[in-house]
Formats: structure tokens, C-alpha cells, sequence
């Protein structure tokens, strides 16, 4: 399945339907008179978060929806049918934004079966009943019923993830998250192996919660270099970051710095989250390299580095400790996995 963040839609909720103009006229009931019914409401535009749904990529290829119309009133004061409400099912973290050049936030669908009526529907048309008075005992006039409301708006997912990887291409994020999730995310031997976001599920000590991993960042990324910086959106909900760095860099602490860099220019935060640190592939160094190389990198960050391997494996359960401690217990959930845990209530973000 391909993998769409970002989408534009038409949307349009239904007219009211007409109301109806009408006189009785039953054979054994004197003084007939005005019957005409009301119309029915218009259908609302409805979105709704659903499990199961990663991607926009439906919106790609339909793009345009429209709720139904109200049914139009009768006679015998019957009142016509409302239109159908149309749902438009979207993922988990879909954000509705506004076609303007600020994209204002309309609404955050972050909830499992969170709905919101986004565009209500047409009231319905006013019969010729309704119009009825005493000077005027037989009117012909009746309502068309009110136009619904219409717009386009964006459609932006920002997967929910409880921590998300940070680093340069081939720093090695995919090789991780491979070796702590269920996540087949393509490695290689080249730069820009991740080309969209993935996410992974870490089962750990009896505790579950969810990673993200994003494509890699170089200088220049919040400017359009590389991939650019688009997806780091999908680690804007994240309680913590785990920046790798390889250890074979030329400079790991220049390395540290470019990725720092774009998360401040990025904005949205992401430089006030929880980081931990992380010189990775450290299993082809020998050990008084590892020293000064995590050295060099605690004097450039200020904080505490841990070296690990994720492809030998070599302090990996360390590094889920500390990402599992950042995350908290409100957070992460007990693993089905765990038999005879206590359950938890558990949210993604």
C-alpha cells in the first residue's frame, strides 16, 4: 500500500429538500385547507477516526463528496425524509485544515472512534401549511429548502507514535527498529533506504508502545534538501526522540549538530522533547574508540550518550529502558504477551 500523508478534498453537505404545497380534499371531512408538508434536512459531512487506516491514499483517487439531499415534503402534512449522513472515514491522527495560505487548524481526530458533524446539512423547506394565516386561508407558496454548506479543506496525517528515531541516512534507524518491533522497513547500503514513515510495535519488559521511524535528515532539510522535512510531522506527537548517530561518521559531533539544527528550523516543539542520545553501530569500534567518541558527544550535547549496535544488538535493551522510561507509565501498556499482567489503560498518544 502506498503511502499518502497529505491530501485535498471537496466536500459538501446536502441541500434541504423542498416543501410541498398541498389541499385536502377528503370526501367526508369538511373545511379542507393547506396540507402541504415540510422538506427534509440535508445530510451532514461527517469524519470519523477508524483502526486500521495508515495512509490518505484513498483521498488520491476520490476527492470529491457530497452528502445526500433532503427528500421533499407531501401532502397530509408529511414531512420528507432527512438526507443520509455521509462518514468519511479517515486514520487515527488526521488533522483537517483549511484551503487558506495559513492551512488554519479546523480539527484533530486523535481518538478511536472520535466523530465530528464538520458541515451540517440544509434545514428543510417550509410547506404551504406552515404558511397558513387568517387573511390568508389558502396559500400556494412553499420553501426550496436551504443550500448546504460547502468548502475544500486538506487533509494532514500525523501518525501516533509514543517515540519516533531521529538521525542522518544510514545512521542505522531502520536496523533498529527491525530488531526491536515487528517492522520489515527496508535497509541498504546507501542514503535515503526510508522514504516514508514506519511504524513499529516494542514489546519490552511487559510493556508495549509504539515507534516511529522517519526518513533520514541532512543540512539543509528545512529548506527542501534530501527528502526535506515534511515528515517529521509524524513525530510531533511523540513524548520522546532516540537520535542515532553513526559511529563511523567523520565527525560525530558535527553529525549531532546538523540533525539538531533541523529540528530547530522544523519548529513544532521537536527541540523541546525528551532526547536521548544514542551512538550507534558501535560493533565495528573497538572499545577505547566507543569511550571517546561518546565522550566527544556528551561535551557536544551536554547529556548522557549510550552506545549501542542495534544490528549486534549490543545495548539495545538499554536504550528501551530509557525510552520506555521517558515515556511513562500513563503511556505504555502491558503486553498481551505478558500472561497474568494487570491491564492498563492505554492511548498512543
Amino acid at each position: 500500500m502506498h503511502f499518502l500523508d497529505q491530501a485535498k478534498i471537496y466536500i459538501k453537505s446536502g441541500w434541504g429538500g423542498g416543501g410541498a404545497v398541498g389541499f385536502r380534499r377528503e370526501k367526508y371531512v369538511e373545511y379542507g385547507g393547506p396540507d402541504g408538508g415540510d422538506g427534509g434536512k440535508g445530510g451532514d459531512i461527517i469524519f470519523e477516526a477508524v483502526p486500521g487506516l495508515n495512509t490518505l491514499i484513498d483521498f488520491r483517487y476520490t476527492q470529491h463528496f457530497r452528502a445526500q439531499r433532503g427528500h421533499g415534503g407531501s401532502g397530509s402534512n408529511k414531512t420528507g425524509a432527512g438526507g443520509d449522513d455521509l462518514v468519511i472515514k479517515v486514520p487515527i491522527g488526521t488533522q483537517i485544515l483549511a484551503d487558506d495560505e495559513e492551512r488554519t487548524l479546523l480539527a484533530d481526530l486523535t481518538e478511536e472512534g472520535q466523530r465530528i458533524v464538520f458541515l451540517k446539512g440544509g434545514d428543510g423547506g417550509r410547506g404551504n401549511a406552515s404558511y397558513k394565516t387568517s387573511t390568508n386561508r389558502t396559500p400556494r407558496q412553499h420553501g426550496t429548502g436551504w443550500p448546504g454548506e460547502e468548502m475544500f479543506v486538506w487533509l494532514r496525517l500525523k501518525l501516533l507514535a509514543d517515540a519516533g528515531l531521529v538521525g542522518l541516512p544510514n545512521a542505522g534507524k531502520s536496523t533498529f527498529i527491525n530488531a526491536v518491533t515487528n517492522a520489515q522497513a527496508k535497509v541498504g547500503a546507501y542514503a535515503f533506504t526510508t522514504t516514508r514513515p514506519q511504524l513499529g510495535v516494542v514489546r519490552h519488559k511487559g510493556n508495549e508502545f509504539v515507534i516511529a521511524d522517519i526518513p533520514g535528515l541532512i543540512e539543509g532539510a528545512a529548506e527542501g534538501a534530501g527528502i526535506g522535512d515534511r515528515f517529521l510531522g509524524h513525530i510531533e506527537r511523540c513524548k520522546v526522540l532516540l537520535h542515532l548517530i553513526d559511529a563511523n561518521d567523520k565527525d560525530v559531533a558535527t553529525s549531532y549538530r546538523i540533525v539538531r539544527d533541523e529540528l530547530d528550523a522544523y519548529g513544532a516543539g521537536l527541540l523541546d522533547k525528551k532526547i536521548i542520545i544514542a551512538l550507534n553501530k558501535i560493533d565495528t569500534l573497538d572499545d577505547e574508540l566507543i569511550a571517546a567518541l561518546s565522550a566527544e558527544l556528551e561535551e557536544a550535547s551536554g547529556a548522557e550518550v549510550i552506545a549501542i549496535s542495534g544490528a549486534a544488538g549490543i545495548g539495545v535493551d538499554w536504550a528501551l529502558d530509557k525510552l520506555l522510561e521517558a515515556i511513562g507509565p500513563d503511556h505504555a501498556r502491558v503486553s498481551d504477551d505478558d500472561e497474568g499482567a494487570e491491564e492498563v489503560e492505554w492511548s498512543p498518544i
